[in-house]
């Protein structure tokens, strides 16, 4: 560009690229403002939806404690209608499953835990579901089923060993004692929770006769 002059040619060259370029300028400013401030109130929105998951949630826990499983029932509805986007859905309807456990409702129980891996945010929370549910199949004599379930999800690293102890108790309840012995092993070796509980069930395995 040439050097200008004057002032006022100075005032008129900005006007002139004002009058070109101004409407972008200022549509880029309001974008960029909007994506920051849909950004923040983006991130205020979820954190006052999980704060609020939360206080609900514990209310759930204060009501199933109690032993008010009507009321708690309800309140797991509410969780998971008011905050299905959040884990405390999930967790919800893990508690519902609980209570229809302590209320001899296996089946109820069941539905529960499958309604809890369909919330479950990430692949490790809905694991956490399939497990209990496994346990659940396999509580009511359905191995099939919780053979599949345990199939399906038991690649789970976080609960390799817990998965593993249910392969072993499926593999006892069909009289494969060979397949259990492994299972529990393994369940072991990988560092299951219930470890002493697993040892017993091993030690209580009939002694292989192929040996």
């Amino acid at each position: 560009m040439a050097e200008l002059d004057t002032d006022e040619e100075k005032v008129e060259a900005i006007k002139r690229w004002w009058k070109a370029n101004g409407v972008a300028v200022i549509g880029g400013v309001v974008i960029g403002l909007g994506v920051v401030i849909g950004w923040r109130s983006w991130v205020e929105y979820r954190t006052n939806l999980a704060q609020r998951g939360s206080i609900a949630f514990e209310q759930l826990l204060i009501t199933a404690q109690a032993g008010d499983t009507a009321s708690a029932q309800k309140q797991v509805d509410g969780i998971v209608d008011d905050f299905g986007s959040t884990p405390y859905a999930m967790f919800a309807e893990l508690t519902r499953a609980r209570l229809a456990l302590a209320d001899g409702d296996p089946a109820g129980a069941e539905t529960a835990l499958r309604a809890a891996m369909d919330l479950a945010p990430d692949p490790a929370l809905a694991s956490l579901a399939a497990l209990r549910l496994a346990q659940v199949q396999l509580d009511r004599g359905e191995l099939a089923a919780a053979a599949d379930t345990v199939k399906r999800h038991g690649d789970a690293t976080a609960f390799a060993g817990d998965f593993a102890a249910l392969r072993g108790d499926i593999a006892a309840a069909e009289g494969r004692l060979q397949d259990a012995r492994a299972a529990y092993q393994t369940a072991l070796d990988a560092g299951a929770g219930n470890a002493r509980l697993i040892e017993l069930k091993l030690q209580d395995l009939p002694p292989d006769e192929t040996s």
